[in-house]
């Protein structure tokens, strides 16, 4: 534990980062895991409600940072073709 001020100060500021990442990021995982099990039961407009979700999710990592932008882009066009496979 540190003993300067400002550095107890930005390790509580770092901690409420991470906790507040952490759950943003499990939120994301959760919106693609919901995308895939609508790919798996078939249902074409259950896939597009959660496709539209999952991207909406992706973008909102990006925006804040958490996802690369390449990354996000990688995951919303993997997505989208599983999604045109479907069809």
């Amino acid at each position: 534990m540190p003993n300067i001020k400002s550095s107890k100060k930005d390790v509580i500021s770092s901690k409420i980062a991470y906790e507040k990442n952490k759950s943003e990021k499990s939120a994301l995982r959760t919106d693609l895991k919901k995308f895939d099990a609508a790919l798996v039961s078939g249902d074409k407009a259950v896939a597009e409600n959660a496709y539209k979700a999952a991207v909406q999710a992706v973008d909102k990592a990006a925006r804040k940072g958490l996802l690369h932008k390449n990354n996000a882009a990688r995951k919303k066009s993997s997505m989208a073709l599983k999604l045109n496979q479907l069809a």
